[in-house]
């Protein structure tokens, strides 16, 4: 599905307009965004949880000079899925 389906899909099941669901998607983008730049973790119960984590400084290797090099400590983002995903899989 992408997002035009999408905001269809979200229009028709709300019962508003494509352009009122297309605002609401990104409205939810921009929070989610801001809230995982603050550090705070994000839950929508049943469905998923997103979360920044941080990654710890670590030796990689160069796959094409076989040269170790040295990756610094940073973040990623780690999205779990709910129990309602998990379920609809099975």
């Amino acid at each position: 599905m992408n997002r035009s389906e999408l905001v269809a899909a979200v229009a028709d099941s709300a019962g508003t307009s494509k352009t009122d669901a297309d605002a609401v998607l990104n409205a939810l983008g921009d929070t989610l965004v801001d809230a995982v730049k603050k550090g705070e973790k994000v839950q929508i119960p049943g469905l998923l949880t997103v979360e920044r984590v941080e990654r710890a400084a670590r030796t990689g290797r160069n796959p094409a000079t076989g040269e170790t090099l040295n990756i610094p400590a940073g973040y990623g983002v780690k999205v779990s899925a709910g129990s309602k995903l998990k379920n609809a899989v099975k």
